[in-house]
């Protein structure tokens, strides 16, 4: 941001606070600059809700290993200020699916990356992402991806989703 003339109050992972608002010339300067390092410039409240939901739900799988504290809709209610209804409605609305199948969605590429990398038992992914029994994760495994977790590790050629792409 500095090196295009803006001087920014805060940076934050994934997030820049300028003093002044841009102008439309001055955000697609910034557009351009960041799109070619894989960033997307995100500028009106709804897809900024959107994206720091998407954060807090890839932050508490792929590094937290899902061990909440409390239920997922208080954690993201108390996390982005909002009630969580809201929150839900706001992003089906925009997705086109519902937060609690893109944590879904976001555990099976979890416990895909953990069955290739053939580390752990299917037994410690299971405690490891918090699910209540191993035939849990493989029922909803299979309803996922059509696949059992034994068949997937057969045939690991399978290509992982990016997260971007969940």
């Amino acid at each position: 941001m500095e090196k295009l003339g803006f001087n920014p109050k805060d940076v934050v992972l994934g997030e820049v606070l300028l003093e002044e608002e841009l102008s439309d010339e001055q955000k697609e300067k910034v557009r351009a600059a960041i799109e070619p390092l894989g960033f997307e410039l995100i500028d009106d409240r709804k897809s900024r809700i959107i994206e720091k939901i998407k954060n807090v739900i890839i932050d508490l799988v792929h590094r937290k290993n899902s061990h909440l504290q409390t239920n997922l809709s208080d954690m993201l209610s108390e996390e982005l200020n909002h009630d969580y209804s809201y929150l839900s409605n706001l992003f089906s609305e925009v997705e086109g699916t519902t937060i609690e199948k893109y944590f879904i969605a976001q555990k099976i590429e979890k416990v895909k990356e953990l069955l290739v990398y053939d580390e752990l038992s299917l037994s410690e992914i299971a405690y490891r992402l918090n699910y209540s029994s191993v035939a849990y994760l493989s029922n909803q495994f299979k309803r996922v991806t059509g696949l059992t977790p034994g068949h997937f590790k057969q045939i690991r050629e399978i290509k992982r989703k990016p997260l971007d792409e969940v």
